[in-house]
């Protein structure tokens, strides 16, 4: 009998103890949530948008930022593409990453969105990019022990050229959707994508470029179907996310054709010469280069990357293309969240 009665006792105790257990562990997360969703500015509260004054050679002018989440350990500061869009298309990330308490700030380049725009295309320049992130980065108090990059697109060229100059700052960087040659971004296209196109198709899109009739409706009408909806976002244009159409309809055109070129198949405006291959071993902070199958961007470069650098890590995505934070959603956060977390609990080699 005593043998029965111990056992019970013990039951009785495991269920006692796991009960509390979980009582802790529901204890933890809404402490964990409170504290993330803590909002410990000062002043009238603006739900996390900050004005950031910044110089520039030719005046001072506001960069448009807002902050979701608190977490002092780790800050991710998003810089989109285009050039000359907007942080909206980054908007997806709400859906993954306060779950796992990773802070993040959208954050609209001068010249778009809610920002400044001095509509002076001498302001379009690289340099002067990268020293407005380190205006913003001083603004927002973040740093080695707290601050993640993400430059997606153009906004990896900007990333990437940051770290090259304030990678002392970074506690970690990741390269989204973007090679670091325009040189081999121009051939990529040429003797990839091109090629994959119907040749009548790409003989008339080739035409009109050639013609630079670039406000021919008849450009944007070949470019969709054919370019659009298989490197750029994988789904039927009428079922691409709001996010992104709001993003993309805002684009500061100015900003593109200087930086850009007019031709969506390669660079050819400022950017055109842009090469950091040669430095990317200088690059010692944790690195995440991000590719895809469809891309825009040779997966197999996105790849490389990840070897040049000192401590690199790559992310394929399978199933994307250039906006593979949609159309390989899954794996595209997970693997973003993953280096974030991994990189939060390592130190640099």
């Amino acid at each position: 009998m005593n043998v029965y009665t111990n056992i019970f006792l013990s039951i009785v105790s495991m269920l006692f103890f796991s009960a509390c257990s979980d009582k802790n562990t529901a204890k933890e997360e809404n402490s964990d949530l409170s504290s993330y969703l803590k909002d410990g500015s000062t002043g009238i509260k603006t739900g996390g948008v900050k004005m950031i004054e910044i110089s520039t050679p030719k005046g001072k002018f506001k960069v448009w930022t807002k902050r979701v989440g608190n977490n002092p350990k780790m800050k991710l500061l998003l810089l989109n593409g285009g050039p000359g869009a907007t942080h909206e298309y980054f908007e997806c990330m709400e859906s993954f990453l306060p779950q796992e308490g990773i802070e993040f700030i959208y954050y609209d380049q001068l010249g778009t969105g809610n920002s400044d725009n001095p509509n002076d295309p001498v302001f379009w320049d690289l340099d002067r990019y990268v020293e407005e992130v380190e205006q913003v980065r001083i603004a927002l108090g973040l740093d080695k022990s707290n601050f993640y990059l993400l430059g997606h697109s153009w906004g990896g060229i900007l990333a990437s050229q940051y770290a090259l100059k304030y990678q002392q700052n970074l506690k970690g960087l990741i390269i989204s959707n973007m090679m670091m040659s325009a040189i081999d971004y121009d051939k990529y296209a040429d003797t990839v994508l091109a090629k994959q196109m119907d040749p009548k198709v790409l003989a008339r899109i080739r035409e009109i470029e050639k013609n630079k009739d670039f406000e021919n409706p008849e450009y944007m009408q070949l470019l969709l179907p054919n370019f659009y909806t298989k490197h750029i976002l994988r789904l039927d244009a009428d079922k691409w996310p709001e996010p992104v159409n709001r993003s993309f309809s805002k684009i500061n055109q100015s900003l593109y054709v200087t930086m850009q070129g007019p031709s969506e198949f390669g660079l050819s405006g400022k950017l055109e010469k842009w090469d950091i291959k040669k430095k990317l071993p200088k690059l010692v902070v944790p690195t995440l280069s991000i590719g895809a199958e469809y891309d825009t961007m040779d997966p197999n470069h996105m790849k490389w990357i990840a070897s040049q650098v000192k401590n690199g890590t790559y992310l394929y995505c399978p199933n994307g293309s250039h906006m593979s934070m949609y159309d390989d959603q899954d794996v595209y956060m997970k693997g973003l969240i993953k280096f974030i977390k991994d990189t939060d609990n390592t130190t640099i080699k």
